[in-house]
């Protein structure tokens, strides 16, 4: 069974999943930001066993829930993350309630995404930004190429992200990015507590803490300037960008121009309200 890391892109998944991959995967309560074994779903081996072409969206689509049905064959808790939104095609959907066992719901100020995502994706403007917020059929395509990893994720809009995975109610639970940023400790507690209730899990409280001492914000803004950080994205130029990079300093008040605050506020207000943005 499937726990999720669902969230939409640049709103805190790997803060998420470098803290529970140090918990059940560290021996010395310390943050590896290169060694997260923790990964992405759909990858394109995962499809390995049914003989699809993944590169067709038909075949792909129609074959998603197939694919969890195979990797849940040990009934084992795994975790994965993903920026798809919960989509559905037809027949079709992303996932179902029969191959989850429960979703961590990562979500983040639109305000603040909007910086990231006219950073990280090379968007020349924030109106072009918007456009990519707001796209109901927007999709990532693969980072690397077909011969590796990535399958294309359908993000749609931050609005319909958000609404998707809202409605599973089954073990759901609500981290907010900038809860995070103010009160590291309380929200990482509010996963091991999640974990304890729904998998039945004891933690050793020490260990708790050292690992989120070690995912401070600043630290892992270190282990990328020494060494780098695997899954950072490559600019136009072939060079890696900062992952790292805006987090706490991610002020948008002081970086958006006030006209684009309010269009933002304006079309994505009621789950902004709903979140307690607004």
């Amino acid at each position: 069974m499937i726990i999720w890391l669902a969230s939409y892109p640049k709103s805190g998944n790997t803060w998420v999943r470098l803290f529970l991959n140090s918990l059940f995967k560290s021996k010395d309560n310390k943050v590896d930001i290169n060694n997260i074994q923790i990964r992405q779903f759909p990858l394109r081996y995962d499809f390995d066993d049914l003989k699809i072409n993944v590169d067709n969206i038909q075949e792909f689509v129609s074959n998603c829930i197939l694919c969890q049905d195979k990797i849940n064959l040990d009934n084992s808790i795994k975790f994965f993350k993903t920026h798809n939104a919960l989509w559905k095609s037809g027949d079709y959907s992303f996932t179902n309630l029969e191959n989850t066992h429960g979703v961590i719901h990562i979500v983040r100020d639109p305000r603040n995404i909007i910086t990231s995502v006219k950073n990280h994706f090379f968007k020349d403007t924030y109106e072009d930004a918007f456009k990519f917020m707001t796209n109901e059929k927007q999709s990532l395509g693969s980072r690397f190429g077909k011969e590796v990893t990535d399958l294309p994720t359908v993000v749609s809009s931050w609005s319909n992200h958000y609404n998707s995975w809202k409605k599973i109610e089954k073990n759901y639970l609500l981290i907010k990015y900038e809860n995070l940023l103010s009160d590291t400790k309380s929200e990482f507690k509010k996963i091991t507590n999640y974990l304890k209730k729904n998998l039945k899990l004891n933690f050793n409280e020490k260990n708790i803490d050292n690992i989120i001492a070690s995912c401070n914000f600043e630290n892992l803004q270190q282990q990328e300037s020494n060494k780098g950080f695997d899954e950072a994205a490559i600019d136009q130029n072939g060079k890696a960008m900062k992952f790292f990079y805006l987090g706490p300093k991610n002020n948008w008040k002081e970086m958006v121009d006030p006209k684009m605050i309010n269009k933002i506020e304006a079309t994505f207000q009621s789950e902004m309200e709903t979140l307690g943005y607004l």
